[in-house]
């Protein structure tokens, strides 16, 4: 069984610090690039699920995969990114996954429903590997810090995810190429990462070329946390991860078709959407924030799950006259729920090691539990002709993840050491 011990208050848990990149301005702008791509690619497609359901002659159940199988590969690759930081270092892992984002960004536009599929798998792969990446190299370089730069670099991802669904539309009509091109398009900010991430490889590189850590003697070896995946602490928090990831995926994936299917305009439904995207990065910031000022976080936890519950209601009641209310009080919901669930990650872990460990672990579970939120709700649609059933079931999902996460709150740190 894994080892748990008391969390410090107001501080994260102490770890040694392995820092061995000379420029801290430029690790940080490359930290705020790469996670501006994890959401962006995601969020693109949604406002164009109902073209690309038209190019293909897809039904609903088959549209809903678009956003299902890269939520399904996140979890399916998670697991194995540890193994790969290990091997090939942080820094190079970080720029392989961007430059595959991107690879895989232009491959889901190619003339092809295998293509578009195929591209969702690489997609959700290279996410996967910046998910788990993320926490541990937030331990490592911002040990102090590590609550708050999980607040930045989610806040960013929302960035990105807000910018990808309002702009998507636009770009169609500017580019004059239809969806593909709309959507191709955003493989050009991946590329600006990995480009601002490159000089992150040539210094991990030049380092490891030198005094090796061990021979310094000043960066002591971590354990990893003994039988993680037997912590009852650990699954609190992957379900926790996974819950609320599903609500997030299901509205970006149909929250659109749902106003449009009730009447509101296309272009006003995404607008819609852009604003709960946007409102989440208000949330995704000061959440984390004040996490890690609490020694528990249970009631942030089950604040962010009544506010799911609200929003979820009022987009039932009143789809079109409630849609900009619904909006609000989802995107401090969702954008709180994910700033929480990166934070305990960092949180209820006293190592990087342990840091990537856990965030393997949660990502797992909670990507593979997130991937039955689209298709699901798409199959629901498409059982029942409306979209009440998938409410109301997105109504008690929400109540199991305050359950996990007063769970998850707890004033424990599982310890590797």
């Amino acid at each position: 069984m894994s080892v748990t011990r008391t969390a410090l208050p107001v501080h994260e848990p102490s770890v040694s610090t392995r820092t061995r990149l000379a420029r801290p301005a430029l690790l940080l702008a490359g930290i705020v690039l790469v996670a501006l791509n994890m959401r962006a690619c995601l969020a693109a497609v949604s406002p164009m699920v109902g073209e690309i359901q038209r190019t293909f002659g897809l039904s609903a159940t088959a549209s809903g995969l678009i956003t299902t199988v890269p939520v399904l590969f996140q979890g399916a690759g998670a697991p194995l990114t540890p193994r790969l930081t290990r091997r090939f270092g942080t820094e190079r892992v970080v720029l392989g996954a961007v430059l595959t984002l991107g690879a895989g960004v232009l491959l889901r536009v190619l003339p092809s429903v295998v293509a578009l599929y195929a591209g969702c798998v690489v997609i959700g792969v290279a996410i996967a590997v910046l998910n788990v990446s993320m926490p541990g190299l937030v331990k490592r370089e911002f040990p102090h810090r590590a609550a708050a730069m999980t607040g930045l670099y989610s806040t960013t991802m929302l960035v990105g995810a807000t910018l990808a669904a309002g702009l998507s539309v636009p770009l169609e009509h500017a580019l004059g190429g239809g969806w593909e091109a709309a959507l191709g398009a955003w493989s050009l900010p991946a590329a600006v990462a990995a480009a601002v991430w490159l000089p992150q490889v040539l210094k991990a590189r030049q380092a490891a070329s030198g005094a090796t850590a061990a021979a310094t003697g000043r960066v002591p070896a971590e354990r990893p946390v003994a039988g993680i995946w037997r912590s009852a602490l650990a699954w609190r928090i992957s379900l926790f991860m996974g819950i609320s990831s599903l609500l997030v995926y299901t509205l970006v994936a149909w929250m659109p078709t749902i106003l449009a299917d009730h009447g509101m305009d296309r272009g006003e439904a995404g607008l819609v959407f852009a604003f709960s995207n946007l409102v989440q990065v208000a949330s995704a910031f000061l959440v984390p924030l004040a996490a890690g000022r609490m020694t528990r976080q249970r009631g942030l936890a089950v604040a962010m799950a009544g506010l799911n519950v609200a929003g979820i209601a009022v987009l039932l009641a009143a789809p079109v006259s409630g849609a900009w209310v619904a909006a609000t009080v989802l995107g401090l919901a969702q954008g709180g729920s994910l700033g929480l669930a990166l934070a305990f990650i960092v949180l209820r872990t006293g190592s990087a090691a342990g840091a990537a460990q856990l965030g393997g672990m949660s990502q797992a579970v909670g990507y593979l539990v997130a991937a039955l939120g689209p298709v699901g709700a798409g199959a629901l649609h498409q059982v029942t002709g409306g979209w009440s059933v998938v409410l109301i079931m997105m109504l008690v999902l929400a109540g199991a993840a305050a359950v996990a996460g007063w769970g998850a709150g707890r004033n424990v740190v599982l310890d590797g050491r």
